[in-house]
């Protein structure tokens, strides 16, 4: 934690705004400052008195002897430069600069945030905020904020975007029972941010495991590599707001319309390793969890349950969540059959009957866990007339503990009847949910982990050796017509660059030409209108296939053009392009669109027409190894087909993976190309083609 112990656990603090009139933001700091009996130095930091709270203060952080590690800001936005000035020239580690008004209240106030940020890198000192409510460790202990209480000590790291959801989860929590080791209010993150955080976070022994409230990563790129390492070492949690359609970037492509700012951060963090929350709950569940349960060895679950209907919900939501139902030994059903009464179920989920007191529970969780199949239990309490929820809770804590490496967690459903039991449950590290949905997505958590830390690393990103400098010649050309959209025959020629087959294709600006081109390629033949404004060419009628001679050839040179004239009068029209005509193949979808966030984003899927209407598609951000790209086509239902359905051959999977990964790297090697998409590429029994390529670029 050297890194950032100038924030966590520094030797001294300056309170710079520091007051004595309660109410004031510099009082309340102060004052938790010193009530959470910070073991440091402390200096109150203002020109207008000479003591605040007992302490002595200081009129400029100048005039403190000795050093300071940390400055706590909450003077005005304006003064804020000046200050940092000053801390700059005391050579102080950093700041947390709580006051507001800057990048959120507009222009000038990120002008004066720039300024805030150029002096920091100036001196060479680290910045948390601005707008933010401060830092809390429990462990130090400080309370660097103007939270009105405290949280509890536990392992529990929330680092929040937002300062009102940090204040309302501590009050909450304290409620709860629940302990953190850290508070973290990120604010404008204009230096230090969520990544900074993980980094330091995923090597602290207080802490065990990290939960983010963010409405946007800073810096995709970093996090990506930070957090692939981080979430190896310790789980982390995000929910991510801001995820409404009408956020997402217009796209011009298949590829970019299925594939919206939220879906690239869901793959972003599928591919890392980072779990993705989806509401205030559901991040405290996985917390919970992770904060009182080991990871489990097995992805299996057993269900306990004294009532049918929430075991089959329960049963449904681990379908859900990729959880296994584990499959009893046959030594285990044979002890439930002897020991349950006969009406109860014996097979996996248990019901244990409405009657079931705490002997019956005890013994049937006692069995189950002691099965080998048997990775994780959630145990069901409903309350009946003749159920002890207390003594039951007490049973559960005692078998719990005789298989601490095998994760329980319970759902006890109902209210007032129930509550003393669930607090006592959760006090003695087994979870407790209102409904067992939670409690499933919970244990899924820990199964998702434990998978993720098996993953490699560092498997190998495939080269291939491509023509660079063909697709260079092509783009200039592209940006000299002042165009942004390639034209068919340059996005296969871009295509064919980079190794990725397609058909023979070329552009006839003439019906003569046409006929020239058609009789060299050889028929049948293809003809697609070429215009920089039709990416969608079937939809206007400005495609027509399997032309078999010159007669053929001439009406649909005219039935296009008379189409596009019909349908799109004002389309630039650069000619008409013969491509060779090809059997019929499995359809699929390979396509790239840049994400502002995290960079080019690979996806593949069912292709064709219906390619919208299925959305079928597997993403990942690239670069990606060969397992990766397989991994994604196995993920899709097109997988299915591709394997051979009712006697039909197997399709030439491995050209599949070929060209995603070319697609892949020719996104890394030209950052200006925006968008890609092959709609389709016709996959078959040896090699695919890639008949029809879509490439947008970036403007120049």
């Amino acid at each position: 934690m050297a890194g950032l112990d100038f924030l966590f656990s520094p030797s001294s603090i300056a309170v710079i705004g520091a007051s004595k009139h309660e109410g004031k933001v510099g009082y309340t700091v102060l004052k938790n400052i010193i009530s959470s009996n910070f073991p440091g130095k402390i200096y109150p930091i203002n020109p207008s008195t000479d003591e605040i709270l007992g302490l002595k203060s200081y009129k400029s952080v100048l005039n403190v002897n000795g050093g300071v590690d940390l400055a706590i800001v909450t003077v005005p936005a304006e003064h804020v430069f000046q200050v940092a000035e000053e801390c700059g020239q005391k050579k102080i580690k950093g700041m947390i600069v709580i006051s507001a008004g800057f990048k959120e209240s507009g222009h000038s106030g990120a002008v004066l945030e720039q300024a805030l940020v150029e002096t920091a890198k100036k001196y060479n000192f680290r910045i948390l905020g601005p707008n933010c409510l401060g830092i809390i460790d429990t462990l130090t202990p400080i309370n660097a904020s103007f939270a009105s209480r405290a949280p509890l000590e536990g392992n529990i790291v929330f680092a929040s975007q937002s300062g009102a959801i940090l204040t309302g989860i501590l009050d909450w929590s304290i409620e709860e029972g629940i302990g953190f080791s850290k508070f973290i209010s990120l604010g404008n993150k204009s230096d230090l941010d969520e990544t900074d955080m993980i980094k330091e976070l995923a090597n602290d022994s207080n802490t065990k495991v990290i939960l983010l409230y963010l409405e946007g990563v800073k810096d995709g790129l970093r996090f990506f590599e930070v957090a692939k390492k981080a979430s190896r070492i310790k789980p982390i949690v995000v929910l991510k707001s801001g995820v409404s359609s009408s956020g997402a970037r217009a796209a011009s492509s298949h590829t970019g319309a299925l594939a919206g700012s939220d879906k690239a951060y869901s793959t972003a963090f599928k591919q890392i390793g980072v779990l993705r929350a989806h509401s205030i709950e559901e991040l405290f569940d996985y917390g919970i969890t992770f904060s009182l349960q080991d990871i489990p060895e097995i992805n299996s679950v057993a269900i306990i349950t004294n009532a049918g209907g929430p075991g089959i919900i329960a049963t449904d939501t681990c379908e859900e969540e990729g959880l296994l139902m584990a499959r009893l030994e046959a030594e285990t059903v044979e002890k439930l059959r002897t020991n349950l009464p006969r009406e109860s179920s014996i097979y996996n989920p248990v019901d244990i009957l409405g009657d079931a007191r705490e002997d019956r529970y005890e013994f049937a969780l006692d069995a189950v866990l002691s099965d080998s199949n048997v990775g994780c239990v959630l145990v069901i309490l409903t309350p009946q007339a003749m159920t002890r929820p207390l003594e039951i809770a007490q049973s559960i804590i005692t078998v719990s503990k005789k298989f601490s490496h095998k994760p329980v967690v319970a759902s006890f459903i109902g209210g007032e009847s129930i509550q003393e039991a669930s607090k006592i449950l959760i006090n003695n590290d087994v979870p407790c949910f209102e409904f067992p949905e939670s409690g499933v997505k919970s244990l899924a958590g820990l199964t998702k982990f434990a998978s993720l830390k098996k993953i490699d690393l560092y498997e190998e990103i495939p080269r291939f050796d491509v023509d660079n400098e063909k697709v260079n010649e092509i783009i200039t050309k592209v940006y000299d017509d002042h165009r942004l959209v390639l034209l068919g025959h340059e996005a296969a020629a871009v295509a064919k660059a980079y190794g990725i087959p397609t058909p023979k294709v070329e552009l006839a600006k003439s019906l003569d030409e046409a006929l020239e081109i058609a009789e060299r390629i050889g028929y049948p033949v293809v003809m697609k209108v070429s215009s920089p404004q039709i990416l969608h060419k079937t939809d206007i009628g400005g495609v027509v296939l399997n032309l078999e001679n010159q007669e053929e050839v001439t009406k649909a040179y005219y039935t296009i053009l008379s189409s596009v004239f019909k349908y799109f009068p004002q389309a630039q029209i650069n000619g008409v392009s013969v491509q060779q005509m090809v059997p019929q193949g499995r359809e699929l979808i390979i396509g790239m669109t840049r994400d502002l966030t995290w960079g080019p984003m690979i996806g593949v899927g069912l292709g064709g027409i219906y390619v919208n209407l299925f959305e079928d598609v597997s993403f990942r951000i690239s670069p990606f190894s060969r397992k990766v790209a397989f991994d994604m086509i196995s993920e899709t239902k097109a997988y299915r087909l591709l394997k051979g359905m009712r006697g039909e051959k197997p399709s030439d999977i491995d050209s599949i993976v070929d060209v995603i990964l070319h697609v892949s790297q020719l996104s890394q090697d030209f950052k200006i190309i925006n968008e890609l998409d092959i709609n389709p590429l016709f996959a078959y029994d040896e090699g695919c083609l890639a008949l029809d390529v879509k490439i947008t670029l970036e403007k120049s």
